[in-house]
């Protein structure tokens, strides 16, 4: 296991998801999670196997804080442990699912699987400004790697060809060029960022009625995390989050948050607008090959306007990251 993302932060559900007494499976990493609340209102994350026969415990059931796995019907309590064996009532309890840290931000639920490196998930400042309003969209379910995501997340080249009338226009393709440095800041923390990114779009947000150049910052904050943000003409700085739950190495679960200066749209026109993007994007992203990034040199021709792409790619490759790239 990748140490990198075996001891970060990963998004897995929303937190509106999982009610008390109720159970979500989900999957981390090629690793088969469980996620539960207990009549207290915490949550809790453990590995999706019970540790007798490996049969996935979401498909038991969940009462009074207790897990039951539907097999054999070992019944486990809040800490992982087993407490009660119904063929074996007097049977030493020695039994423990794996237990892994879980926290809630953003309205969201995030594991790590290993010993945190962070003391919790991505800074994400713009969620906190009640000038801005929050949008949950996705999941999106993709069969492509992460690191191949974020690199599209990142590409304005591609404007004018995928998203064309929307997000771009095919008469003005041309990016112009931008600054890339590192940084570390008290907002964002560390990673790398493409500043002063300008480009011409027919529609930019849900909101917008018309044509308009827009100028962006791209920040990647983790290597499987970026922040995109907006400054649109003579309003308030705007932001789009993409974060990726990594299922495998070449299956990924994204998940979108908006702060967006739009309180007239409706929550479910402005999903529907990032929807269509996302739907744009994913058929694209899933005919790339190889499907994981290469990060060796030469590996893709690159040109001037991939410069964010490529300090992208430097960045993944001073954090070590093995998982999902080909080195």
């Amino acid at each position: 296991m990748d140490p990198v993302l075996y001891n970060d932060w990963h998004p897995v559900a929303l937190s509106s998801q999982i009610a008390a007494g109720a159970m979500l499976a989900t999957d981390l990493l090629e690793t088969r999670l469980v996620l539960w609340r207990d009549s207290g209102g915490v949550l809790h994350a453990w590995e999706d196997r019970c540790p007798h026969r490996g049969t996935r415990l979401s498909m038991g059931t969940l009462q009074e804080d207790t897990l039951r796995c539907p097999y054999h019907g070992w019944a486990f309590g809040k800490a992982g442990r087993c407490t009660h064996i119904p063929a074996l009532p007097d049977a030493p309890l020695k039994a423990q699912v794996a237990v892994f840290q879980v926290r809630e931000q953003y309205g969201m639920a995030w594991v790590c699987l290993g010993t945190p490196a962070h003391a919790g998930p991505p800074a994400f400042p713009e969620f906190a400004d009640d000038k801005l309003r929050q949008v949950w969209c996705g999941p999106y379910d993709v069969q492509a790697s992460a690191p191949r995501i974020i690199e599209n997340f990142l590409d304005m080249a591609h404007f004018a060809f995928v998203h064309e009338g929307i997000l771009g226009d095919k008469r003005q393709p041309a990016v112009p060029d931008y600054t890339v440095e590192t940084f570390e800041d008290a907002e964002y923390g560390s990673g790398v960022w493409a500043r002063q990114c300008y480009a011409y779009q027919p529609q930019a947000s849900r909101s917008a009625t018309g044509g308009s150049d827009i100028e962006y910052t791209y920040r990647v904050v983790r290597p499987l995390t970026s922040i995109l943000t907006k400054h649109p003409p003579g309003a308030i700085r705007e932001a789009i989050a993409l974060f990726s739950q990594p299922l495998t190495e070449t299956g990924t679960r994204v998940w979108i948050i908006m702060a967006l200066n739009d309180f007239t749209s409706s929550h479910e026109a402005m999903r529907a607008f990032q929807d269509t993007i996302f739907l744009q994007d994913k058929p694209i992203l899933e005919s790339q090959y190889p499907a994981r990034l290469p990060l060796a040199p030469g590996a893709e021709v690159s040109v001037r306007c991939d410069r964010m792409s490529l300090a992208y790619r430097a960045y993944l490759k001073q954090q070590d990251l093995h998982y999902g790239v080909i080195r």
